[in-house]
């Protein structure tokens, strides 16, 4: 898992607008006009059709795509009673998951309220609000209570995800293992360990599923929950055995499945070992499993193993149920989320992993060949599939058990309403971070003197995305570092005007020095390149010292552009290289190019921006459907500017038959496809969503994304260099710490890829 640190996440949830989540306007308000629309006297009118029939509140409001994320704060992660105030980061992190995952809007909500009745009170006079409530991090046994009454005194669906979203995610894989494992649910023996709110409703969804209750010994801290003991609570007192054990360990003896949500280290190797043949442990406690994985399964070779951690097989997450359940519990209208709901779901996202996976998923967690089996028995959280497929099967149980108020009709355009909803979330740079973090890279930091890149270095060793080496004094950097609080023990440091290699400024001089003797550059010269922390980190990346280069510009000068192509060089199939900046917004992701490089643009030019920016698009695991730019469509101008877009596209036509593209065409007919395809049905792209703008010159490009960055309609990664020999990147030094950090990230990966002679190359 990610080693995150106290200042990265602190400087997170910090970093320009404090918090993780904002509320964005979704209707036009810039004139007075607009104003007496939404608010007086243009909103009367929806508040009188809402008063006159209720359900149409969902027709005029935001009611039926919210979710308020509720809780008091007793019993948050793993942290315990700590507060309403102290679980809202938490909170908003559950919001933002529901945004970036279903596209539901979300408010947190936090209460100061420990007794029931009136915690109920509050969540009942607020519901009106909302579209569905998700119930979060509230302390058993007072959670039963409070999602039981809110379920029935309240018409839309309330969830408590403590208790059935595991219940849900662990019950698919329950499903699929027992498929692996060659065992009938109705024979299973079970044992769990632990007897909290998602213990006790993993264990009734299971019974739900088919497991018997005589065949399940559950246990708490004090041993088996039995008829010996007099200190149960109502909920523990409907699991007592009548077996005549005491302990985890005896209970474990001949059980076909352990299911732990207790804490670290209660289950030993012999107790796995005294299971049943092929047994199936799920260990959840969070984060140190009952036991760890290395020791399960090194205990016997038929084990099926699950725990609540990324960085081992089969990971149970409630990100895979939760965003998705209240997605077609709203769609559909749902009064509530039922358990017709809930196992339609269990179903759903367990044939889903049986399905076969995609390129995306395989390229995301650094496979290439994940398929059903004993290491792989749910989807993963990355999978995009998730949405289309969970969502649709709660809709319809949702429309089946009676409980859908607004049936959906048109299951096409509804599968298709969720695929655009996918664009939303940065699935992408989360791929590109743990893909860096497999292997990771040495990274040069060019300009470690700055504050900011001082700090994604930092950051980018705490969390072994690469290994920075930083270039400059070392003194003061160590300076610079105290006076910021951070930790750079275990960074290398590179004085390059006193390099602790006494040969090293002399020994690279020599290389540049000859590989450019037909073009004027002398020996002295070099050497007193050397002293130029461009040339002397580039060279390091050039002899092979380092894997890449990140360096930092005071200004829109392509002065380090120039020093990469005159010491690594571009690659030789190419004449010119170029950026690429990458846009996530609302609409989707977006690849544009060239947004840096190519002051000066000529046929051949052009045509190496758009081959290099077809490779680059699907070395980050995406189908590039490119649309040539240009202030003309299709011919309508016969201007040497248009006619080298058109002429571009009919080269790329030939070379690249199967790539789609087409123009050259304004910005109108590339993001409207609707439009397009109407106005010009001869297009190559119809039906398709154009994701990659590849611009007709370096004015536009870069007016274009830094456009939509001021406007705040996307978050930006980049520039990205396209086509040189080595992994060379600069960006400002006045970049976010975010954007020098994601930069830094694929300049490891792009090193990462250039080792293997694979991905990026060219084609």
């Amino acid at each position: 898992m990610s080693n995150v640190t106290k200042e990265a996440a602190l400087e997170y949830h910090r970093e320009g607008k404090p918090g993780k989540i904002e509320v964005v306007p979704t209707k036009p308000y810039s004139t007075q006009h607009d104003l007496a629309l939404a608010y007086s006297p243009g909103v009367a009118y929806p508040c009188k059709e809402i008063e006159a029939h209720p359900q149409d509140v969902y027709e005029y409001t935001n009611k039926g795509n919210l979710v308020a994320v509720i809780s008091n704060g007793t019993a948050v992660l793993g942290l315990g009673n700590i507060g309403p105030e102290a679980g809202k980061p938490v909170m908003e992190g559950k919001a933002l998951l529901f945004k970036i995952f279903a596209g539901l809007d979300c408010f947190d909500i936090e209460v100061n309220e420990h007794d029931p009745q009136k915690f109920i009170d509050v969540v009942k006079a607020i519901a009106p609000t909302f579209g569905g409530i998700n119930l979060e991090d509230i302390k058993a046994p007072e959670c039963f209570e409070i999602e039981q009454k809110l379920r029935d005194e309240l018409d839309i669906p309330v969830m408590h995800d403590d208790q059935h979203g595991t219940a849900i995610i662990s019950g698919a894989g329950l499903l699929n293992a027992l498929e692996l494992q060659g065992k009938k649910i109705e024979e299973i023996r079970l044992v769990v360990n632990g007897a909290g709110a998602a213990a006790i409703s993993c264990t009734k969804l299971y019974m739900a599923l088919g497991v018997k209750k005589e065949n399940i010994v559950m246990c708490d801290s004090r041993g088996v929950i039995n008829r010996k003991r007099t200190d149960l609570n109502e909920q523990k007192r409907e699991f007592v055995t009548d077996r005549d054990i005491d302990t985890l360990a005896q209970a474990m003896e001949g059980a076909d499945v352990f299911l732990g949500l207790s804490i670290k280290d209660v289950v030993t190797v012999d107790m796995v070992r005294s299971m049943a043949p092929k047994p199936i442990v799920f260990a959840l406690a969070n984060p140190d499993p009952e036991i760890a994985y290395e020791a399960a399964m090194s205990s016997r070779p038929d084990l099926i193993f699950a725990t609540g951690r990324s960085d081992y097989p089969n990971q149970i997450n409630n990100v895979l149920g939760f965003p998705y359940i209240f997605r077609g519990a709203l769609d559909s209208g749902a009064s509530a989320i039922n358990e017709a709901m809930k196992l339609a779901a269990v179903r759903a996202i367990a044939a889903l992993a049986k399905e076969p996976v995609p390129p995306v998923v395989n390229t995301a967690y650094d496979m290439t060949d994940i398929h059903f089996g004993r290491e792989y028995i749910l989807p993963k959280p990355l999978d995009p599939r998730l949405l289309t497929t969970v969502a649709p099967a709660v809709a319809r149980a949702a429309m089946e058990s009676g409980v859908a108020r607004r049936p959906i009709t048109d299951w096409d355009a509804y599968e298709e309403h969720l695929r655009k909803l996918m664009g939303y979330d940065n699935k992408l740079m989360r791929r590109i971070f743990e893909q860096a973090r497999k292997e990771p890279r040495r990274v040069v930091f060019g300009e470690a003197n700055t504050d900011k890149m001082l700090k994604a270095a930092v950051i980018a060793h705490k969390e072994h995305l690469l290994v920075p080496v930083l270039l400059g004094n070392e003194e003061m950097i160590e300076k610079r570092a105290g006076r910021l609080g951070l930790d750079i023990s275990g960074i290398e440091i590179v004085n390059l005007r006193h390099d602790r290699e006494a040969d090293r400024r002399q020994r690279y001089a020599a290389i540049l020095a000859e590989k450019r003797q037909r073009e004027g550059l002398t020996m002295p010269e070099a050497l007193e390149k050397m002293f130029d922390r461009n040339y002397f980190g580039m060279m390091m990346v050039e002899t092979g010292d380092a894997d890449a280069f990140l360096g930092g510009t005071y200004s829109a000068s392509n002065t380090i552009g120039d020093i990469a192509s005159e010491v690594i060089g571009i690659r030789p199939s190419y004449k010119h290289f170029a950026a690429l900046h990458i846009v996530n917004t609302q609409r989707g992701t977006f690849y544009m190019s060239d947004t840096h490089v190519n002051k000066e643009y000529d046929t051949e030019t052009l045509y190496d921006v758009a081959r290099l920016t077809r490779n680059s698009v699907e070395f980050f695991a995406e189908k590039p459907v490119m649309a040539m730019l240009s202030y003309s469509s299709f011919g309508s101008s016969k201007e040497p500017v248009c006619r080298r877009a058109h002429d571009v596209v009919e080269m790329m036509h030939s070379n690249y038959p199967d790539l789609l593209i087409d123009g050259e065409m304004t910005i109108r007919y590339a993001l409207n496809n609707e439009l397009r395809d109407k106005t010009y049905p001869f297009n190559r792209l119809a039906g398709e969503k154009v994701n990659t703008l590849v611009f007709p010159d370096l004015t536009s490009a870069s007016s274009a994304y830094r456009l939509l960055l001021e406007f705040g309609v996307g978050d930006t990664v980049g520039p990205i260099q396209m086509g040189l020999n080595k992994a060379i990147h600069y960006i400002g030094v006045d970049a976010p710490v975010r954007s020098i950090l994601n930069l830094a990230v694929i300049a490891a990966l792009d090193a990462q890829v250039a080792a293997t002679g694979v991905g990026s190359q060219d084609k």
